[in-house]
């Protein structure tokens, strides 16, 4: 079996990649985050997706490398990682009873990053009105600076949201597990492994 790198030190994408029971290991792809001027949350999530992945199969062209990003976008435009209480808070009133989409792309690269598939889920949240008062004890219990969007649908976050499209359970939580077994099988990896 060759090689699987995530490239990524996500937790999030780590303990999701983990639910597949196949051995990887973890790269940082060292790539800059900036979204370019003008780029939509979809394109900025799969540009970085890609370039997470081939940053890390340049290095490694032994490996299937697995990248992954994921772009909150709210009528065009990209919801960043709040990094503290107050941006969050700000974040969470915005969202108050409107439609969210989770660009989350994912880009499979092997052979140094000469062949590369790139595959981009989108899920619509609708968040749920709630006073302040919810909003700063949610805040204060799950933490969710590191998030786009200030939510962890995985955790308490759920209590924020009044509904869920999505193709893919696991693309919101940040990485599209069916869209990694797909592309992993067309690498010729087996998912149950034998």
């Amino acid at each position: 079996m060759p090689k699987i790198l995530l490239a990524s030190t996500s937790p999030y994408r780590r303990d999701l990649l983990a639910r597949l029971r196949t051995p990887f290991e973890v790269r940082s792809p060292g790539v800059d985050e900036s979204a370019a001027p003008g780029e939509s949350p979809r394109v900025l999530a799969r540009r970085l997706a890609q370039a997470k992945a081939l940053a890390v199969a340049q290095a490694e062209p032994d490996a299937i490398v697995i990248g992954s990003d994921q772009v909150a976008d709210l009528d065009g435009e990209a919801l960043s990682k709040p990094g503290g209480f107050a941006a969050a808070l700000g974040q969470l009133r915005r969202l108050q009873g409107r439609g969210v989409v989770f660009h989350t792309a994912l880009a499979v690269a092997r052979d140094g990053g000469r062949w590369c598939r790139v595959d981009c889920i989108p899920t619509e949240v609708t968040f749920r009105r709630l006073p302040d008062a919810a909003l700063a004890r949610y805040l204060n219990v799950d933490t969710p600076f590191d998030c786009a969007g200030a939510a962890k649908i995985e955790s308490l976050g759920i209590a924020l949201v009044q509904s869920v499209r999505s193709d893919d359970p696991t693309a919101l939580i940040g990485l599209p597990l069916i869209a990694v077994v797909g592309a992993l099988a067309a690498c010729g990896v087996d998912i149950p492994a034998p």
